[in-house]
């Protein structure tokens, strides 16, 4: 064989390998974006609202989550730690009537600890460990973001501003939020709870995500009596 005829060979595989990149390129670009937001769900909206509409900058935040903690493997719980957090989570909620902002304060030190228990970031890293969250349980982590800024404002007692708190209802008119914002945040952080005291896995809220929720889960079924009675402001 020649070498002009050799030269040629490797001319027309190079081309062919060019056209092979160039097309997945553009197949990963079309069928991407569908596939985060599978993934990520509410997550997603949340996160190209968070850049102004910029989907190509929320995309590229999100593949980084995903390159950064998709590999993780959760751990399972062992059965004496499963039930000494979920004992901790029933008296916070029993505290909720008397004491509302020292239960959500607890709510949200025990996502942190039992997340960390799993193999999560620790919990003394909030923004990684809620990435890292999003990514495999992306469906429930809001539960966590709004259980966190709630407590973060409560934490001052005298409507002082927390950084991070301007997502949390009734933060715009500077004071601390109520007593039914931060029930509607233990209901909410109790979804991830129980999902991340449960087996390791896929996210469990993700079949549930696009059905109503049920009568029973709208009025929290399953947390105690009490935690339905008017709670104490403060």
């Amino acid at each position: 064989m020649s070498t002009g005829v050799i030269i040629a060979l490797i001319v027309v595989v190079a081309a062919v390998v060019a056209v092979a990149a160039v097309l997945a390129v553009r197949a990963r670009g079309s069928h991407g974006g569908r596939s985060l937001k599978h993934r990520f769900g509410p997550e997603y909206d949340r996160a190209v609202a968070r850049h102004d509409g910029d989907v190509k900058a929320a995309e590229r935040e999100l593949d980084a989550r995903v390159e950064r903690h998709g590999g993780l493997r959760a751990r399972p719980l062992e059965a004496a730690e499963r039930e000494r957090f979920e004992a901790r989570w029933t008296a916070a909620q029993e505290r909720f009537v008397d004491s509302p902002r020292e239960a959500v304060a607890e709510a949200d030190r025990l996502i942190a600890e039992v997340a960390g228990a799993r193999g999560f970031p620790d919990g003394g890293q909030y923004e990684e460990q809620l990435a890292a969250i999003s990514v495999h349980r992306a469906h429930r982590v809001d539960g966590y973001r709004r259980v966190h800024r709630v407590a973060r404002f409560s934490a001052g007692g005298d409507g002082t501003r927390h950084p991070g708190s301007a997502d949390v209802p009734g933060a715009d008119g500077g004071h601390a939020p109520g007593t039914e914002d931060m029930r509607a945040a233990m209901v909410e952080a109790r979804a991830l709870f129980d999902d991340l005291v449960g087996p390791a896995g896929r996210d469990p809220g993700h079949d549930r995500a696009a059905r109503p929720a049920t009568t029973g889960e709208r009025s929290g079924h399953q947390l105690p009596w009490g935690f339905h009675r008017h709670a104490k402001e403060g």
